[in-house]
């Protein structure tokens, strides 16, 4: 493969992208497409097949750039794919459907505790072990006979290898599926059968196999252009963060942001896990190393959407957003939570304004505040010390960044320049010796006293 470029396939929940880096590291080409969210006969689906087809037209273009010698998968968690006889057995769920509460009820009766999986019950269909359930009674053979359940991030590298494939970081992800602690399934997965139906495991990095003659006639790469196994994308950005001499080795944070703030701790070697609790949006995920890494989540970019059209990161609107902030700390406007219902580490709580602002730059400074304060209490939840590494969109919103460094006195908080942080830690599964094109930049603290902001909120959310 050397010097033959690589692509990296990530299928976020809002947008599938594309990258094509050269062999030193280059980032030569990216595009991207949002993700539309379709409807099936028994619930919403992904929409494989309009990825697909903008996946060949990305490969055809991107076949005439160069020789590819590696295709590798990233994709989000909480979705599979079951296979059977070369094609799926029922459309890929969607994890914002909502099950009936049947099927919900029925469901959890089954479950393994928190203390086997690391995953505790989540809103709509964030688990995947409800997912298998309820597709079940939709397509009573979906899982007969040869059927194999296929991870989200391995079916694209199913797709272009035909060689099936499950990954520990995406079996770990929230299924209810697998046990950190024993590195093996979950013993629910084991007694519904699901274990037996789980597609062989392999290592993120290893590759499947050439791309098939299909996809290469399709698209024009080369028949020996590799496809590896790929991981769930939380994960690939953890890796790009261990690329930087910050988080090289110590016990290190990263705070993804996208539709979801996925804050993840990486572990020191020899480090205990904390106990997290099973019911605040906190969960273990599962490193590409199979250790377990503490992780709070909340629904933080879709939040912002829900409460205001205005992108918050746009660079002409970073001076006008800190001065907002600081109106909203005079004037005690702040967003409690939960816009997303069952989601994070207040799922019962129902999202209010206090003190609502009339104009929109005023309501996106609350924003800003409104996503650092969950973040402090994400990074709380799961013992985060030492460093931590926001990357993501929301790394670019100065307000929210300076408000979070604030909170987190005690922590040295890092912005990601790069806007490509999941490739890099897929492309550094393949060549280690890898750099990230930037330094990390310290985020110097809001110079607004937060501690009586917090306090209130805080005192806001235990009242209700």
């Amino acid at each position: 493969m050397s010097g033959s470029m690589i692509v990296v396939l990530d299928v976020g929940k809002t947008a599938a992208k594309v990258t094509l880096w050269a062999a030193d590291g280059k980032l030569v080409r990216r595009e991207v497409r949002p993700n539309a969210r379709q409807t099936c006969e028994h619930y919403a689906c992904l929409d494989i097949l309009g990825i697909e087809a903008w996946l060949a037209d990305v490969f055809t273009l991107y076949a005439r750039l160069g020789h590819i010698g590696a295709i590798i998968p990233v994709a989000h968690g909480a979705a599979a794919a079951i296979v059977r006889g070369g094609q799926l057995a029922a459309p890929v769920m969607d994890y914002e459907s909502s099950p009936p509460a049947a099927v919900r009820k029925a469901y959890l009766e089954q479950c393994d505790d928190f203390a086997e999986t690391g995953s505790p019950p989540m809103g709509m269909a964030l688990n995947l072990g409800l997912q298998l359930h309820w597709i079940a009674q939709c397509y009573r053979d979906a899982l007969a006979g040869d059927a194999q359940i296929v991870p989200w991030p391995q079916y694209w590298a199913w797709l272009l290898s035909g060689v099936a494939a499950s990954e520990v970081t995406s079996l770990g992800s929230h299924t209810d599926l697998w046990a950190p602690g024993r590195n093996a399934p979950s013993a629910m997965a084991v007694r519904r059968g699901w274990a037996q139906h789980l597609a062989p495991l392999r290592a993120a990095h290893e590759a499947l196999g050439p791309l098939t003659p299909e996809w290469a006639a399709r698209t024009g790469l080369a028949r020996d252009t590799l496809v590896h196994v790929g991981l769930h994308d939380s994960n690939a950005a953890l890796c790009a963060a261990r690329a930087y001499p910050e988080f090289a080795a110590s016990d290190a944070t990263l705070v993804s942001t996208g539709t979801w703030f996925v804050s993840m701790r990486s572990l020191a070697n020899n480090s205990a896990a904390p106990t997290l609790p099973a019911n605040r949006g906190c969960l273990f995920n599962v490193d590409v190393r199979g250790c377990p890494a503490p992780t709070a989540l909340f629904m933080g970019g879709r939040e912002a959407e829900m409460l205001s059209h205005a992108a918050l990161d746009q660079p002409d609107a970073q001076s006008l957003l800190l001065r907002r902030v600081a109106a909203c700390v005079e004037t005690g406007a702040m967003i409690l939570p939960t816009m997303a219902p069952g989601t994070g580490p207040f799922p019962d709580a129902v999202g209010t304004w206090i003190n609502e602002p009339s104009d929109e730059a005023t309501r996106s400074g609350a924003i800003c505040l409104y996503l650092a304060l969950m973040t402090d209490v994400a990074l709380e939840l799961i013992g985060a010390e030492g460093a931590a590494l926001v990357e993501g969109r929301f790394a670019k919103v100065d307000a929210m960044m300076q408000a979070l460094a604030a909170l987190r006195p005690n922590m040295a908080i890092y912005a990601s320049s790069g806007e490509s942080d999941v490739s890099l830690g897929a492309l550094r599964l393949l060549r280690s010796d890898l750099a990230p094109a930037s330094a990390l930049q310290r985020i110097e603290p809001l110079d607004i006293e937060l501690a009586d902001y917090k306090a209130r909120w805080r005192a806001a959310i235990s009242a209700r």
